[in-house]
């Protein structure tokens, strides 16, 4: 038995003992094609020289100077870069170690900037349906995947949730995406108003809807209708990037897509690749000067901010996306990624859809596919489809619950930035296999 309080605590798990390009090595020998990236993660595969390179440098320099005393060069740096890089007005840059604190932080942020303005009463924050935003408490509060919240209510503060951009379910027959669009953003000017609009503080989406209803595009318009929104009411616009952030869409920001700038902006995973834990809250300026120029102080921290050898691996990851041509390759491995999945399951009876940008691609399964039906629940052909692609070298990112939370299913497919052509073929074979033996009969 292992001493390791493992997420499943009753499942055996290989033992991981190599990485090679964009597979993993368990200790029997067996290869596994990474096509989830781990948890869309391992942008850069598993065994970049030059990112353990600069970690090695980093680390016989200086590995650890804790924020409260120090700054760091490559802190500095990393920064400027990430900066240089964002949508207009994001000139701030606040490092923590991954996704949930990226969020906790920005949920913080927005709060510090209204009590500094003295007001005090903008407090409520409003989410989306089938939405995931990290599994800490004020993350999962705002989250709108009912199933991960469901034991811990009592814990979470209020949240309020509007309906997703999920075309594919959501989208009305005969409606244009604009109209679609226009009916989200008033959905959610009504649930401005009908909270209070000088009470809410902020709206909070993923720019791409990742684990939780698995790869869902918004529409084209829809960002920026709800920004109009929002800056009707002097609502923050909060994205959450966390996933389909660094380059994962075939654009370093995904929200450049939609033309649209937040207020505040949460990024982790692929910014260090998996080299190292590390994530990021981008902040506005009107934000920064208004807290500098009130309190001067952000009541909120965590030990490893701005760990000097996770910034080192993160910048060096920045570099290499940029000068190999990285998003390009996303660009088109995606396309083609898109184009085999659609061209393989053309006639399936049970894909109802394959959605995605870039490398970031979900396949949502239904028992019938003219009427939408998913599979029942306790079925759980999620499990069963993760379990054979495992079993075949092959690990991807399956969920259940992609409908409400309870019915419908998806595999989520997140692998590295340095797919080729051949690997993009094996990962479809390997994937449509998996599939055809979990289907009951």
């Amino acid at each position: 038995m292992s001493t390791v309080f493992h997420r499943m605590p009753k499942k055996a798990l290989p033992v991981a003992v190599a990485g090679d390009g964009i597979e993993i090595i368990d200790s029997t020998g067996k290869r596994y094609i990474d096509a989830s990236g781990g948890a869309a993660v391992s942008c850069l595969g598993h065994s970049n020289q030059r990112v353990i390179d600069a970690m090695n440098r980093q680390a016989r320099q200086l590995p650890y100077a804790h924020t409260s005393f120090f700054t760091t060069g490559v802190a500095e740096e990393l920064a400027d870069r990430l900066v240089a890089d964002a949508p207009a007005g994001l000139d701030h840059v606040y490092f923590v170690s991954g996704g949930s604190e990226a969020i906790e932080a920005a949920l913080k942020l927005a709060r510090q900037y209204f009590v500094e303005k003295g007001e005090l009463q903008r407090r409520h924050f409003i989410a989306r349906r089938q939405s995931y935003h990290g599994n800490t408490l004020g993350a999962l509060a705002i989250g709108g995947n009912a199933w991960r919240r469901e034991p811990f209510l009592p814990l979470l503060i209020e949240a309020h949730h509007v309906s997703p951009c999920y075309a594919y379910r959501e989208q009305r027959a005969g409606e244009t995406e604009e109209a679609f669009a226009q009916r989200l953003a008033d959905e959610l000017e009504q649930k401005i108003l009908s909270l209070g609009a000088d009470t809410v503080a902020a709206f909070v989406a993923e720019t791409v809807v990742g684990a939780t209803a698995g790869a869902v595009p918004p529409v084209r318009e829809y960002f920026r209708k709800i920004r109009a929104v929002c800056d009707r009411y002097g609502v923050f616009l909060i994205l959450d990037e966390i996933m389909s952030g660094m380059g994962r869409t075939g654009y370093l920001y995904a929200c450049d897509e939609d033309g649209v700038a937040p207020d505040l902006l949460t990024i982790a995973k692929g910014l260090g690749a998996g080299y190292q834990p590390i994530g990021a809250t981008l902040v506005s300026d009107r934000i920064y000067q208004t807290i500098t120029g009130g309190s001067g102080f952000f009541q909120h921290g965590h030990t490893y901010i701005g760990h000097a050898v996770a910034c080192a691996a993160a910048l060096e990851v920045q570099r290499v996306i940029a000068e190999d041509g990285l998003l390009d390759n996303v660009r088109m491995r995606g396309e083609q990624l898109r184009a085999q999945l659609r061209e393989q399951y053309a006639q399936h009876p049970h894909i109802g859809d394959v959605r995605g940008r870039g490398l970031f691609v979900g396949v949502e399964l239904v028992r019938d596919r003219d009427t939408k039906v998913p599979f029942d629940a306790t079925l759980k052909l999620h499990a069963r489809i993760k379990a054979e692609a495992f079993q075949r070298g092959l690990m991807v990112y399956p969920m259940g619950g992609t409908v409400d939370g309870k019915n419908g299913e998806h595999v989520l497919l997140a692998p590295p930035f340095i797919c080729t052509e051949r690997d993009i073929g094996n990962i479809v074979g390997r994937l449509a296999d998996a599939i055809d033996a979990a289907l009951p009969a």
